[in-house]
């Protein structure tokens, strides 16, 4: 038993996070095309207009709770005065919102897929797995906030994640494993994180990717030109990162153009 969980806590995480590294760099080095959302917006909108943003905005402030209850050590937030029950009523309320929203976005994306025949037929089996690991990881967290921390059926006043988990995982990173801080840490939770663990470790082989896409760029890029304007009666203006494109009329005035001036320096038959 003791083996297991050294393997649970200690060796499955790095594996996990090998997975993901490696993944991510096989996939951009191979696999550009593939990175990408696969949208399927073109075959059912309705759905996606509601679901989509409730889901994705759901997971970025998922996310960020992550972040603040896993990175942030309890003596740092005690020692600018939030307590314990403070910390409790910040992070369970807005973190269940939260929860809430990403669920319901999920499942709206879910029977979008199922319902529609044309998003069915467009779901490839990588999707389906994907749906499976990603509903595994949010379904987990949702019962363990909702369980443990909001209706708090163990009777603790919520669970003091960061006695155990918190201190176990940035331990974990910097190569100090303690499984044993794992151990009393209620089912719910270890679920939750064997779970997210196994969706980091398939995120690289899934459209999952596209979180690691960012439209950087395109804010300064210059105006994509798809007519140009007739120079003769109207000024082009042209950009730096761009060669304007030439109409037909401007370039038919450069060929006569041209055409004169070969004919002028050309020197005259002899008899």
């Amino acid at each position: 038993m003791e083996y297991f969980e050294n393997f649970l806590w200690g060796a499955f995480p790095w594996l996990a996070i090998v997975a993901f590294f490696v993944g991510i760099f096989w996939r951009w080095r191979f696999d550009q095309f593939g990175w990408t959302t696969h949208s399927s917006q073109i075959y059912e909108s309705k759905l996606l207009r509601l679901s989509s943003p409730l889901f994705h905005w759901g997971m970025v402030f998922v996310i960020i709770g992550h972040l603040m209850g896993l990175a942030i050590p309890k003596s740092w937030t005690s020692a600018v005065g939030i307590s314990d029950a403070g910390y409790h009523l910040i992070a369970t309320y807005p973190g269940a919102m939260a929860a809430i929203a990403t669920v319901l976005g999920l499942i709206g994306l879910i029977y979008r897929r199922v319902v529609n025949r044309s998003v069915f037929l467009a779901t490839s089996r990588s999707d389906k797995v994907m749906y499976i690991f990603l509903g595994a990881a949010i379904l987990s967290g949702t019962i363990a906030t909702m369980a443990l921390q909001l209706f708090d059926v163990l009777g603790t006043h919520g669970y003091d994640y960061r006695e155990s988990i918190s201190p176990w995982l940035r331990n974990l990173l910097i190569f100090n494993i303690q499984p044993e801080l794992m151990t009393d840490v209620p089912w719910p939770f270890k679920v939750h994180v064997l779970a997210g663990f196994t969706l980091i470790a398939v995120w690289p082989f899934t459209r999952l990717v596209h979180a690691f896409s960012a439209p950087v760029g395109y804010v300064t890029r210059p105006y994509v030109v798809y007519r140009s304007r007739d120079s003769r009666t109207t000024d082009m203006r042209s950009h730096v990162a761009w060669e304007p494109v030439r109409s037909p009329h401007s370039q038919l005035d450069r060929d006569k153009d041209r055409k004169k001036r070969a004919d002028h320096v050309r020197p005259p038959r002899s008899g």
